[in-house]
């Protein structure tokens, strides 16, 4: 059954842009129990057409996507939306890279997942995130 077209209007919309697709599906299973709409994308281009389209309010990405890292990528995206919430998950940055990105206006920063439990974590900022969104 499709949501009706008021309540498709007023979802949460997060895209999760990774290219390992085991963490693809684990975040959106894990999105999508916590009541939001989800796409997923292992591309640049999908990324940016959501972003532009507004599908999506937040974007949990990983620091490499079809061969751009995080310090090329976010940057653009922030020129695309202003008002868009970017959560990065990666493993290994360096302190410069990471400095950069916050000042480019990333929303938070997380290590990837090693457990179950640790996705908890990745539900709580996106939580927050859209807490933030309906305070401003």
């Amino acid at each position: 059954m499709y949501p009706d077209k008021e309540r498709l209007m007023t979802m949460q919309g997060v895209l999760v842009a990774d290219g390992d697709q085991g963490f693809r599906k684990k975040m959106a299973d894990l999105f999508i129990e916590a009541g939001y709409s989800v796409t997923i994308t292992d591309s640049a281009a999908t990324t940016l057409d959501g972003i532009l389209k507004k599908t999506a309010q937040v974007v949990v990405i990983s620091s490499e996507l079809d061969n751009l890292n995080a310090g090329d990528l976010i940057p653009l995206l922030r020129k695309c939306n202003r008002d868009l919430t970017i959560i990065l998950v990666s493993d290994d940055l360096s302190l410069p890279l990471i400095r950069k990105l916050r000042s480019e206006g990333i929303f938070y920063h997380a290590l990837k997942p090693v457990k179950p439990e640790d996705t908890e974590e990745l539900r709580q900022v996106v939580q927050c995130a859209f807490r933030n969104m309906k305070e401003q």
